[in-house]
């Protein structure tokens, strides 16, 4: 429905013999890469955060002070403290390397969240939480744009390279709908404050576990800068160039890498993935108060449970296709299929029709997040993309915080049809942005990792 693949055999005349269709290398191979498993295991329980972090905060904060309003309010301060310091996070990793930037994260981020749950249970006052949330949000630690680097440093001029774009892609979707469901499970069957104290606890762990991994570390991640011709070289993403002959008259001069922000396609990927946050934060607070309306609260695990089964299956399946249409197109038609099926779930009033229309946005969020990602790698330069997939990631947490205190309010005061309609109108206004836009998500011609928005001229060593 959202999305439709196609795969070509294409001749040059009736004649001619039809050659095979182009095969992308498949997932399985791509893991049988050795050394990846290590970064890949750890990195995925460290990424949990961002799914269940919105979630966790939402449930324990309404059982506690009983306003669906409150408990809004405070997860969109962590969200809005993740949005603005996730691109700073990527961006010293890139300069200082993933473990410099990543342990004392994960330590800041497991104390800032188990304070915030202590309080919370304490009926502490709702500025003290909104306090806590600010370092809870902004250490969570940007693990999904530093497993993309380790495949780029594993994996540099291979034919796999691509697969594990989409393999990252997926599995970042992966995250956005498993963590709610993780979160919802332990508030409702455990206690409201299981979620939040396993989100901490899987930080901690697979945080400081993927730090500890050495495999596919991008140059200079690990103080081992790698020489390049010319006398270049890479720290951590910054390249220093040596000019002159070497002698006593050369100089030595560092180009920081330039900000993902300058290009014009990432702005507008930005606001297509706000709008995908939006969908998230609102199902979450609005998908909570429908199953409490409907007078079976449990339903709302179960309910979010088939969304998120709808987000995994396309999401596998867009990322596998070797697709014939250009991103910039399957993008665009991708989200107009989800603004109409979320425009639908206001109107939902019962479980089982809940459960279809449910699934529905669910296959559809999939392709926009997928073909949002892999844009990238054709839109911003080699040594700007650490920071681009953190805008990105940053414009979902930022639309799930927007999402959840607007959804919250609504609910409070209208129900939980009044909630629905955020995803609705936050998709659609997304949506017209990109069909205003779309000619700045086509890639110019040259490849961009060869090209500088700083300096068209300057070719960088590596990157990222």
């Amino acid at each position: 429905m959202c999305a439709v693949a196609t795969t070509v055999a294409s001749s040059s005349g009736p004649g001619s013999p039809k050659s095979a269709p182009p095969r992308r290398p498949g997932y399985g191979q791509l893991l049988r890469t050795p050394g990846v498993a290590g970064f890949l295991l750890s990195g995925f329980a460290a990424r949990q955060p961002f799914g269940m972090l919105t979630m966790g905060m939402v449930m324990l904060v309404e059982h506690t002070t009983g306003s669906y309003g409150n408990a809004g309010a405070v997860a969109a301060v962590t969200g809005v403290s993740m949005a603005l310091f996730a691109p700073q996070n990527g961006r010293l990793a890139d300069r200082h390397g993933q473990r410099t930037v990543l342990v004392p994260g994960v330590l800041v981020h497991a104390v800032s969240v188990v304070a915030l749950a202590a309080l919370a249970l304490a009926d502490a006052p709702l500025w003290a939480l909104f306090l806590l949330a600010v370092p809870a949000g902004a250490s969570v630690p940007q693990v999904g744009p530093m497993v993309r680097a380790r495949w780029a440093g594993k994996l540099a001029g291979s034919p796999l390279l691509p697969t594990a774009a989409a393999f990252e892609s997926v599995t970042d979707e992966f995250t956005f709908v498993i963590g709610p469901v993780l979160a919802t499970a332990l508030c409702t069957g455990v206690h409201p404050v299981a979620g939040l104290a396993a989100e901490a606890t899987l930080t901690l762990v697979g945080g400081l576990l993927f730090a500890a991994q050495r495999a596919g570390l991008p140059s200079g991640a690990h103080h081992n800068p790698a020489a390049g011709p010319d006398g270049d070289t890479e720290r951590g993403g910054a390249t220093t160039r040596r000019t002159g002959a070497g002698g006593p008259g050369s100089r030595t001069a560092t180009t920081r890498p330039p900000s993902a922000l300058r290009v014009p396609g990432v702005r507008v990927l930005v606001v297509a993935f706000l709008g995908i946050g939006v969908v998230f934060g609102g199902m979450q607070v609005s998908l909570t108060a429908f199953a409490e309306e409907s007078g079976h609260s449990g339903v709302n695990g179960l309910l979010y449970g088939i969304f998120a089964c709808g987000n995994m299956l396309s999401g596998a399946a867009v990322g596998a296709i070797a697709w014939k249409r250009p991103a910039h197109g399957r993008l665009l038609v991708g989200y107009t299929a989800l603004a109409v099926v979320a425009s639908t779930l206001w109107a939902v009033h019962s479980v089982p029709l809940f459960a279809v229309v449910g699934f529905l946005t669910g296959l559809c969020v999939a392709p926009s997040l997928v073909t949002g990602y892999t844009l990238v790698d054709a839109l911003v330069p080699a040594r700007a993309r650490t920071e681009a997939f953190t805008w990105l990631t940053g414009a979902v947490a930022l639309g799930q915080a927007a999402a959840v205190t607007a959804a919250g309010r609504l609910a409070d005061a209208h129900g939980s049809q009044a909630g629905f309609l955020v995803p609705a109108l936050g998709t659609l206004a997304a949506l017209l942005t990109l069909a205003l836009l779309r000619q700045r998500l086509v890639p110019a011609t040259a490849n961009p990792a060869d090209a500088d928005p700083a300096d068209a001229a300057e070719v960088p060593v590596s990157g990222v």
